[in-house]
């Protein structure tokens, strides 16, 4: 053996190199998270073991887990059930859910996107939707976590929508996302993941073939939402459409006599021939291409109109 010794460590010196209070080292040695120091004479002595420890409980709790489930993932590793796959799992479902980067913009140039005038109420709007976000000591530049919905925000406002609709929309946005990320988690959930974290804490090898498992399906969730809302922006825009196609120029008191109720046998005969999910659009361009006939005609009919005209004038 060589002559190194294990490094010791009063409660100060622990404290200060872990970066926790000394009375919080004593907080979690009574609540069991940290194993009692070596008794030296009159004197309590810690372990590079400690130390370790200490820097995993603080590493959980900045993920978001609470001092008791913390209590439980440590018991595991004491009974030799392992870390690595549950720490795994955290840092997977932690780490970022889209490859966007996030980005920094000054006060000039969020004005310039924005109109060209100051508006700090907007800004702080911005800021409580996470939009934006401050910089400690900087007042003329933001943190943008997502550039591209900054953007959508600036296109918005050059369309002609003002800023507080643009805010309250994605405010109502938001809730309705939130809904479908729940019902999502409570689906992949229910069918897949339960069979991994049916127990507490899981398994190492469980947590790691939950992590696996996560890094497959998390790209499903908005590939799944981008379709459908797609699916559903063309039905809706197509609908509107038509509406306002169908009742251009008609009386301001509502009336819809202008609109064009067809047959259901009619509309049963097109789906037969091109399908149900195509009749809407088969419908529509029949109709312009009987109108651009006609409109065809009735050209053709005035020039030979007025040639007549010309040759008998």
């Amino acid at each position: 053996m060589s002559g190194e010794h294990a490094v010791e460590y009063r409660i100060e010196d622990l404290a200060h190199h872990s970066g926790a209070t000394v009375r919080t080292i004593r907080a979690y040695q009574d609540r069991g998270l940290l194993p009692k120091p070596e008794r030296r004479g009159r004197s309590n002595v810690y372990g590079d073991s400690h130390l370790a420890r200490l820097r995993q409980i603080a590493d959980l709790l900045d993920r978001g887990y609470t001092l008791a489930s913390i209590k439980e993932l440590l018991d595991a590793w004491d009974a030799g059930r392992g870390l690595g796959g549950v720490l795994g799992l955290v840092a997977e479902v932690h780490g970022p859910w889209s490859d966007e980067e996030a980005d920094r913009i000054s006060r000039v140039e969020l004005e310039a996107a924005f109109g060209g005038e100051p508006d700090e109420e907007a800004i702080a709007e911005a800021v409580d939707l996470g939009v934006l976000e401050r910089i400690p000591g900087r007042d003329d530049e933001f943190l943008v976590p997502s550039p591209q919905e900054l953007a959508v925000a600036a296109e918005l406002h050059a369309a002609g929508v003002p800023l507080v609709a643009i805010s309250g929309h994605l405010r109502e946005l938001r809730g309705q996302v939130e809904h479908i990320a729940s019902r999502f988690l409570e689906f992949t959930t229910e069918h897949v993941f339960a069979r991994y974290l049916g127990h507490r804490p899981p398994t190492d090898a469980d947590a790691a073939d939950a992590a696996s498992m996560a890094r497959r399906l998390r790209p499903l969730a908005q590939q799944t939402v981008d379709a459908e809302l797609a699916r559903a922006m063309r039905l809706f825009a197509t609908r509107h459409l038509h509406y306002h196609l169908g009742t251009e120029g008609a009386p301001e008191s509502g009336d819809d006599s202008r609109r064009v109720t067809l047959p259901a046998e009619t509309i049963r005969a097109v789906e037969a021939l091109v399908g149900r999910e195509h009749a809407a659009d088969f419908i529509t361009a029949a109709t312009e291409r009987e109108v651009h006939t006609r409109t065809l005609d009735a050209l053709t009919a005035n020039r030979h109109e007025a040639i007549d005209v010309d040759q008998n004038g």
